[in-house]
This record gives structure tokens, sequence and C-alpha cells, in this order.
């Protein structure tokens, strides 16, 4: 069934988010302390058993000077510099296996498969540590630090996503002006963040994104992840005006404010885990040249193989 507002009140819904006035500053300065640490991005070849494909392992530099994994896949033999995604996953869920998440390379492209701190519990293996102490939270990561912006979990995550942009383009088979990103719930938080942080990429390709208006997702949905933020204030119950403070520094609404790069967006309307007007709130604020499907009878699914197909032709057009 339907979890939110008809579709006709979600086209013109643009959140209650607000946009702290050192936000600017806040993520310069958090870019620039990580910039202090070389990227050091070390690519070793792997035998994974693919003919029709060349994977390597990548290590790079990530927050803190924080060892940060990935796979890059390209076609076999693959000499010229390619136009390349850089892909961000789900919550739960690491870089996986060599051999595993095929499409990108297949189609042609190079593809910089980031692991995600401290996940790979869920549907994938990781291989990256989150290397940061935390006070009390409930367990998952929307609480992870969250007493303060410089502590919080996803400040640590956006910071590795913008360094894995930098971190694939300084590798010989990348072309780095041809450069997008992708995502899907998440995994599609992290790339409206990275958009909003990284000035010229190619395209964005945000699929129910999550970590997106987060004063109403907290309290419109019973689903996890965004429930994790419920118990935690349910408990904390003085905290809460800290809470959106903080959250107000990683909220895709005020990413999308900054973003140029072309977004593909997509948005389901019976998904209860990333509900439509918090997809809707980022798109609507988006700032660069945009494009969202909506699949009325899907959940957090989306639109699955269609939405590959809308991110497969997303790419191939910014790339030409």
């Amino acid at each position: 069934m339907y979890t939110d507002l008809p579709e006709t009140e979600l086209r013109a819904y643009r959140s209650g988010q607000v946009d702290p006035a050192d936000f600017d500053a806040f993520w310069a300065d958090t870019l620039a302390e990580a910039d202090r640490y070389p990227l050091n991005a070390i690519a070793t070849r792997v035998d994974c058993g693919l003919s029709t494909l060349d994977v390597f392992d990548v290590t790079f530099t990530g927050f803190a000077g924080q060892p940060i994994k990935a796979w890059l896949r390209v076609p076999a033999g693959a000499g010229a510099p390619l136009p390349t995604v850089v892909q961000f996953h789900g919550y739960g869920r690491g870089r996986g296996q060599a051999f595993e998440n095929l499409l990108w390379a297949s189609a042609g492209y190079a593809h910089f498969d980031m692991d995600l701190r401290g996940q790979g519990f869920s549907g994938s293996t990781g291989d990256t540590g989150d290397d940061a102490g935390s006070g009390p939270q409930v367990p998952g990561f929307m609480t992870r630090g969250i007493e303060s912006r410089e502590t919080y979990y996803y400040r640590r995550l956006f910071t590795d996503a913008v360094r894995a942009v930098a971190a694939a383009r300084s590798l010989e088979l990348v072309d780095s002006a041809r450069v997008g990103v992708v995502g899907r719930s998440q995994g599609g938080g992290i790339a409206l963040a990275v958009a909003g942080l990284v000035p010229d990429l190619a395209a964005v390709v945000a699929r129910v994104p999550f970590l997106c208006d987060f004063p109403r997702a907290s309290v419109i949905t019973d689903a996890l992840p965004y429930r994790e933020l419920g118990q935690y204030l349910a408990t904390n119950r003085l905290r809460a005006t800290q809470v959106n403070d903080v959250l107000a520094y990683f909220d895709g609404v005020n990413f999308a404010k900054r973003a140029t790069a072309p977004v593909t967006m997509t948005a389901a309307l019976m998904d209860p885990i990333c509900p439509p007007s918090t997809v809707f709130a980022a798109y609507n604020n988006y700032a660069g040249p945009k494009q969202i499907t909506v699949w009325p009878y899907n959940g957090h699914e989306g639109g699955a193989w269609e939405d590959d197909a809308l991110a497969l032709r997303a790419f191939s057009e910014s790339f030409a």
C-alpha cells in the first residue's frame, strides 16, 4: 500500500530540514583535514577466475588516514583510460567478492567499488573496519557517534566516499574527466553527498536514496534503519534537538542544494524504508539537471532491473 503523500503532493514537497549556516565551512574543513594524508591508491591485480574482466584489489587512504578497500573492475586487457562508475553500497553491505557485481565493467566502464567502513553483514562481505570510538548507540550506524557532528559515523563515511572519487581518478585506467557515482538506498544517499561535495562529476545516479530529510523520516516510518533514530531518542529524550542539529550536516537535502552534476533518481511509492517524500525532498531541492522515475507499485526494491537500465542509459549519455 502507499506509505506516504500522493504523487501530486510529492512533486511539490521540499522538506523542513534546516541549512546550517556553517555547513560549507564544516565540510571544507573536514575534507581539508583528510587531504593532509596522501591518497596512496594502490591497485593489485587479482585472479578471480574471470576471463572477460580484469579485477584489482585497491587500497586508498580515507578519513583520518585510515585504509579503505575497494575493487577496480575493467574490461579484460583495457589499456586506455575509461569512463568510470564509482559505486557505493546499501546499508550493511560491503564490497563483496572480486567476482560479484559485474554490470558496470561489463558495460565497458571502469568500476570502482568502494567498501564501507564497519559494514559487510547484510548480503555482501566487507574488508574495512571503522577505526573510531563512539558513545552509547542503538546497534547499527545511524546513531554511532551522534553526540556531535565531528564524531558522527557518516562524517567518516562521506569523507571516504569523496576520497574514493579522488583515488579512482588517480589510477591509470580511469578517465578522470568522465567519472560518475551510483548507489541504491544508503548508497544513493552517499552518492548525493558526494554530488554536493565534488563539483565536477559527470553523472549521479541515486536509486531510492536513504539519508534524506531526517526530520520527516524519523517520525513517519518505523522501518529500519530510520527506526534506530527513534529508538535512540525514545531513551535519550533530552537530546532530540542536539541530534537533529547534528543530522542537518549529513542530510541529502542539504547536499542536493549544492549539487550540479546531472542526476537520475528513482522513488517507490510503497517504500516504507525510504519513504518517497524523503526522496522527493532531495530531488526537489537538487540544484543541477535532474530527472526522477516513480514506481507506484514498488517498495524498497524500486525499479530493480528497470533502475539498472535507467542507470546504464544515464551513464551512456553523460560519458558520450
